[in-house]
């Protein structure tokens, strides 16, 4: 009875670090790594090995990785600042608490939008530099989903082997 709860519990965290893609507020890579460590603690503390475990500290560092490199490059490639990128990231942010989960879209576009044209005084590349923060984010969310289903399916697999 008591492993069914401790997989209720893996499930829900699991489902739950996806949320955070919405929700930037949600620690997803932690929230993954507590589907682990309940495994892990709650379980078996024999089934996942090493390489599990290095594996799944190289794709947290990429998952991290994954929305500055996409935030930087974006931005950098179309002439935006170092502002607009915190204007991104900090719009990212309020807009998850804004208009869940649209917010994530457009406060982080209008908050750019209005930091490049204050800086660049030009309104049509402060327009293409928000697309790029948008752009960005979107690339940089689906680049999280999948190393995070990755994350999951070797989980499984290493469970199940």
């Amino acid at each position: 009875m008591m492993s069914v709860v401790i997989w209720i519990g893996i499930i829900i965290l699991f489902l739950l670090s996806f949320a955070g893609m919405v929700f930037p507020i949600i620690p997803s890579v932690l929230v993954l790594w507590g589907g682990f460590a309940l495994y892990y603690f709650g379980l078996s503390k024999e089934e996942l090995s090493i390489v599990f475990w290095l594996a799944m500290g190289g794709f947290t560092v990429l998952i991290i990785l994954a929305d500055i490199l996409a935030n930087s490059y974006f931005v950098k490639k179309y002439g935006g600042s170092k502002w607009g990128e915190w204007a991104a990231t900090i719009g990212v942010i309020a807009g998850s608490f804004i208009m869940p989960p649209f917010g994530i879209l457009f406060v982080p576009f209008i908050a750019v939008v209005l930091t490049e044209l204050v800086i660049l005084k030009d309104v049509k590349k402060a327009v293409v530099v928000g697309f790029a923060t948008l752009v960005a984010f979107l690339s940089g969310t689906i680049a999280k989903v999948l190393i995070q289903l990755l994350m999951i399916t070797w989980f499984i697999a290493e469970v199940l082997i």
